[in-house]
C-alpha cells in the first residue's frame, strides 16, 4: 500500500512538472489547424521525443504517432498535387 502511494506521488510530481509534451502537442494542433502542416509535423516530432523521455504518456505517444502519419500523407499529397498541375 505504501509502495503504491509512493509510486503514485512520484509519477504525479514528474508529470505535474513536465508538461512539455502536452504543450508541444497543443502547439502542433494549433499549427495544423492554421494550415502550417510542416511546422505542425516538426512540433509533433519534438513532442514525440519528449514523450519518449518521460515514458508515462503512452496514450499521448500513440496519438502523436497517428498525427505524424496523417500529416506526412497530407504533405506528400500536397506536393504531388502541385507537380501534376
Amino acid at each position: 500500500m505504501l509502495l503504491t502511494l509512493i509510486i503514485f506521488l512520484t509519477r504525479f510530481l514528474i508529470l505535474g512538472r513536465k508538461n512539455i509534451p502536452v504543450q508541444l502537442f497543443n502547439q502542433a494542433i494549433k499549427n495544423e489547424n492554421n494550415g502550417s502542416f510542416e511546422a505542425a509535423l516538426i512540433t509533433y516530432e519534438s513532442a514525440l521525443n519528449e514523450v519518449k523521455k518521460i515514458r508515462f504518456h503512452s496514450n499521448l505517444k500513440n496519438k502523436i504517432i497517428d498525427k505524424i502519419k496523417v500529416l506526412q500523407t497530407i504533405i506528400e499529397y500536397k506536393n504531388n498535387f502541385r507537380f501534376t498541375r
